[in-house]
């Protein structure tokens, strides 16, 4: 974890991942650096083309910064709840403070299916001490042509010619790119609009869309409810989970950023500002079960129309509006963070089979109704489509959840999301009266089950492994008790927890999620531990009477965030530093539901 007041520090010209904050309106979001540089923010929104994505290209890929020059130290925090965040950067003879935010209508209701965003970004300007030479840079990515007009500047960049940018201001800018003396006590803004909202501002001062977005953002965490550990870091885990939700259509994406690398220098970098249903419905369930229900119920209107949309076949991931996103192609004009190339857009996983789906859905349905929702016809016509799906495809190869580039193969996580899909079906029918062989269903899923236990135990090993038939050790073998299909105290299940700390284990409870050359993957290179398989592990700790263990590894994991409470996808086990793409839901996701897991197991032990 880096120092709040630690002194910056750039490798290869770029910042460490974890020097980042993150702010959003729930349409797009940006990454604001220590530095007081905004070098990632996609507009209009998650999966648009890139504005600033200096954190993919430190000298081409441009970044909106203000910062002190030169700029001595610097600290991050967010307003309370909120996702409103400030920098205090310090200058040699003074300080100044940024508030940054991307401002939500006044009266805004997050909890409902409508853009609560302004299609603006504001940074508020305060010099808190001293004197301070301001340097205020404006340089979208690929450059840009600047026409003044009064205190506005009009922004056309080259690469995005139809968008329209205009850069509002107190400060006279005659330039994208200006330096300014400004003594203790000075306060001024800067507001970049995009759309056809020009010159909204100027009903609204600095302050009051910093109240207002305040506001919102305070109201819908009165949903919130959680006793248990580490509830400030759970906290601000529901406020990054839900700046990664598309709003106007209940999409949740799987995080804001494009291409950080899973290892410095290597290829695996994937482009991640889409919706994956296994990263939503494990989100919503997260977010659900500490009062956030509505967005369960936003995410499975989306999942289910989605998926009609695709010819009723689920596909991995969509983009936010619930089509195909477009196809996976490299970007030649990026070095990709710390020269980890090669950037890409798209993904290509969209295009693989993953069975886990059928339950990923039927889960959260499950989930979602018995938070109140209801379960008409037309509802259960469509998930009935998924259950018989999985019926029929669980023995059948795929790519699985971690999305292998290489010919398909049974993976017991994969087969086991299938006797989800059937055991919520099962229970759904019965509970509501709707049509369905309810009792065969459950016959299937226990079939399922015993398969799992017998074909995919390596008696030598002591461990089930990651497909049918026998494989690898996988980490998400780990989730199997949290999704209720083995418990974790099964001989084997306890028995193959065992065998993957000890054979996946990175050291400081840190877990790899496979090993590449017992679990090909199609695919050069390494990666760095991944947060998730840890908080799985917790889980199953908790779940054996290992409580002790499992808070121990649970706080470990904790004190992992930055200085603001966010986690990346993976970390480097040699120097605890971030890789992927940040913040992640996954690892936000296991965080809020080890807590929860960990809270319930407390009460227990109390009342046992």
């Amino acid at each position: 974890m880096t120092a709040p007041d630690a002194p910056l520090k750039r490798i290869d010209g770029y910042l460490p991942i974890e020097d980042h904050g993150l702010i959003g309106d729930g349409t797009t979001a940006a990454l604001v650096g220590r530095d007081g540089g905004i070098s990632w923010m996609c507009v209009p929104r998650f999966d648009s083309e890139p504005l600033f994505c200096g954190l993919l290209d430190h000298r081409h890929g441009g970044v909106f910064r203000v910062a002190p020059e030169p700029l001595v130290a610097a600290r991050q925090y967010y307003l309370g709840d909120t996702a409103v965040l400030v920098t205090e950067m310090d200058g040699p003879e003074g300080r100044v403070r940024i508030t940054d935010t991307l401002p939500l209508r006044a009266g805004a209701d997050l909890s409902e299916d409508a853009p609560a965003g302004r299609g603006e970004l504001l940074r508020h300007i305060e010099v808190l001490k001293g004197r301070v030479r301001l340097r205020i840079r404006v340089e979208p990515w690929g450059r840009a042509r600047v026409a003044p007009h009064g205190p506005t500047l009009q922004i056309m960049p080259n690469r995005q010619p139809a968008l329209e940018l205009n850069l509002d201001t107190s400060l006279p800018l005659d330039s994208t790119d200006a330096v300014h003396e400004l003594a203790a006590g000075a306060r001024h803004h800067l507001l970049l609009s995009w759309g056809s909202h020009t010159h909204r501002f100027l009903a609204r001062t600095p302050e009051q869309l910093v109240e207002a977005t305040v506001d919102v953002w305070q109201r819908w965490m009165e949903h919130f409810h959680y006793h248990g550990p580490q509830e400030a870091l759970v906290r601000r885990s529901a406020v990054t989970l839900k700046l990664m939700d598309y709003t106007a259509t209940g999409a949740m994406i799987a995080a804001p950023t494009c291409c950080l690398p899973e290892a410095i220098g290597g290829p695996r970098n994937w482009d991640y500002r889409y919706a994956w249903i296994r990263d939503a419905a494990f989100s919503v369930s997260a977010i659900g079960h500490i009062g956030m229900g509505h967005e369960a119920a936003g995410f499975l209107g989306w999942a289910l129309d989605a998926v009609d949309r695709s010819g009723g076949w689920p596909r991995v991931l969509y983009d936010v509006d619930g089509h195909l996103p477009q196809p996976e192609r490299e970007e030649p004009g990026l070095e990709g963070y710390r020269r980890s190339g090669p950037v890409r857009w798209g993904n290509g996983a969209v295009e693989q089979r993953q069975h886990d789906v059928f339950g990923e859905i039927l889960d959260c349905a499950y989930r979602w109704v018995n938070w109140g929702g209801t379960l008409d016809e037309h509802l259960w016509n469509r998930l009935r489509r998924l259950i018989d799906a999985a019926a029929e495809e669980w023995k059948k190869p795929d790519h699985g959840i971690w999305e292998v580039r290489t010919p398909g193969r049974p993976f017991t996580y994969s087969a086991a999301m299938c006797a989800v899909a059937l055991d919520r079906g099962a229970d759904l029918a019965d509970s509501h009266g709707m049509p369905g062989n309810s009792k065969l269903w459950r016959v299937e899923a226990q079939e399922i089950r015993e398969a799992i236990l017998n074909d995919a135990w390596d008696p030598e090993r002591q461990t089930l492994t990651e497909h049918l038939g026998r494989g690898g050790i996988d980490a998400s073998l780990l989730a199997l008790p949290w999704r209720g299909v083995i418990s974790a105290n099964h001989p084997k299940m306890v028995a193959t927890t065992a065998a993957v700390v000890k054979r996946l284990g990175a050291g400081n409870g840190l877990l790899y999620r496979y090993l590449p050359d017992e679990s090909p993957d199609g695919l050069a290179g390494d990666e760095g531990a991944f947060l998730l398989c840890s908080f799985w592990l917790v889980d199953n700790l908790a779940d054996q009477g290992r409580l002790d263990e499992a808070m121990e590894l649970y706080d470990s994991l904790c004190a992992r965030t930055n200085t603001l409470g966010l986690l990346p996808e993976q970390i480097d086990p040699a120097s605890g530093a971030f890789l992927g793409n940040f913040p992640q839901a996954f690892s936000h996701m296991g965080l809020i539901s080890s807590g929860i897991n960990l809270a319930r197991a407390m009460e227990r032990g109390r009342e046992g």
